[in-house]
């Protein structure tokens, strides 16, 4: 993206309303089914009636996400298992490319990372999906620099909103109870607004166990979220629960969306 990409340069000419709206329209999974248009009696303007989505194809709902010890990808793994219960949906999980080197890892002691859940390949292959789920562990109540190399490299997306009307969601990794589960989030949001994309958080409808007080416990009405502590902790059950939770509410939201 040119220096100044988060806006449009003022020397391009904006494109027609009409064409704007047809190009949006494009980006929310409209089929590829041309529309029928019948004549409105009392305007004699045309009228554009959509073609309903494909019922027998499965909705496609990306889980990407980063992970230097493991936490945030125990999350992704049980959110696959929430998602994948849902009639209708396929989950996928997905890694952001590394960018750190191999020598720098190994002095920070991460482990290596499961080689059967691959790399993402190209920003493109999100056009392709129906909603996603982004995790990533918080540096300073944001998201690390993993995870924003990835939306950064997504600037050709934003130009075209070739996501735009998509429904998204967040969990983060955190390394005190205190360090960013909501934060993270928020700051992320910002990442969804340029893309004209939906955020969907999980409120308190992950019920009971929103409300324990028993025992630390990661994650927020934003999101699924783990105590890492210093890279030793493992997630709790009612992490993963919770992480299972809002793979399963966020795939039958996508069905929803999708399917009306």
């Amino acid at each position: 993206m040119r220096k100044g990409g988060g806006c449009v340069p003022s020397k391009k000419k904006f494109p027609k309303t009409t064409t704007t709206v047809a190009a949006a329209e494009d980006d929310v999974n409209i089929p590829e089914t041309p529309p029928s248009t019948t004549t409105n009696a009392a305007t004699d303007e045309p009228v554009i009636t959509k073609t309903s989505s494909d019922p027998t194809r499965n909705l496609k709902l990306l889980i990407v996400f980063y992970s230097m010890y493991g936490h945030v990808e125990g999350l992704a793994r049980r959110m696959k298992r929430g998602a994948d219960s849902v009639d209708g949906v396929e989950a996928v999980l997905y890694r952001v490319p590394e960018t750190l080197p191999d020598d720098v890892l190994a002095k920070m002691w991460a482990p290596h990372k499961d080689d059967s859940i691959p790399v993402i390949g190209s920003p493109v292959e999100l056009t392709g999906a129906d909603g996603f789920l982004f995790g990533f562990p918080t540096r300073y109540g944001c998201m690390a620099a993993q995870m924003k190399a990835f939306f950064d490299s997504t600037g050709q997306l934003w130009k075209e909103q070739k996501l735009a009307g998509k429904p998204a969601g967040f969990f983060v990794s955190t390394g005190t109870q205190g360090g960013g589960q909501e934060t993270t989030a928020w700051t992320a949001i910002t990442q969804l607004a340029h893309h004209g994309m939906l955020f969907v958080p999980i409120g308190y409808t992950f019920g009971a166990g929103m409300f324990k007080m028993d025992s630390a416990r990661g994650g927020s009405p934003y999101g699924a979220g783990v105590f890492a502590g210093d890279g030793s902790r493992e997630p709790s059950e009612t992490e993963l629960a919770l992480a299972e939770h809002q793979g399963q509410y966020m795939a039958a939201t996508v069905k929803k969306l999708a399917r009306g």
